[in-house]
């Protein structure tokens, strides 16, 4: 199955199933006919940019960070035309973008909502993020290189 199709079967499980961890999802795609292994859907989940959220029962579940997928397209086009590299350190990442592109880039980022994000500065042609943690830095650093290499 492509990737695309799989993602789709991951968004329609998890709005009709409390889908709590990585090991149920991939239950519930084994059981739908999709083999697939535990990297494919952990690497699924950061493309989605799935959330875990608590549901009315107090579990966590996984669900949509509120965004659609044509906004992630759309950031990713953007973010690839205007940041040059991306690094982290403790619990920063820096984007190196063109003179003059990193408002719109941080406000870009802004857009994604993305949860390992606490909040974002920009200048001229730098952007600031700041996460939780050098664990949550460097998940974002590689999610923001996977969209600019995509």
């Amino acid at each position: 199955m492509k990737s695309s199709a799989r993602r789709e079967m991951i968004i329609d499980l998890i709005s009709k199933n409390s889908v709590e961890t990585q090991e149920d999802l991939l239950e519930l795609l084994r059981a739908n006919g999709v083999e697939t292994t535990q990297a494919t859907v952990s690497r699924d989940i950061k493309k989605l940019n799935l959330i875990k959220t608590i549901d009315s029962t107090g579990k966590y579940r996984y669900t949509t960070s509120g965004f659609d997928q044509s906004d992630t397209l759309k950031a990713s086009s953007f973010i690839k035309s205007s940041v040059l590299s991306v690094d982290f350190a403790l619990n920063n990442v820096v984007l190196k973008c063109n003179s003059g592109m990193a408002q719109a880039a941080c406000a870009t980022i802004d857009m994604l909502q993305h949860n390992l994000i606490l909040g974002t500065i920009a200048g001229d042609d730098t952007v600031l993020i700041i996460t939780r943690s050098t664990e949550s830095s460097q998940e974002l650093c590689h999610f923001l290189n996977d969209l600019i290499r995509s």
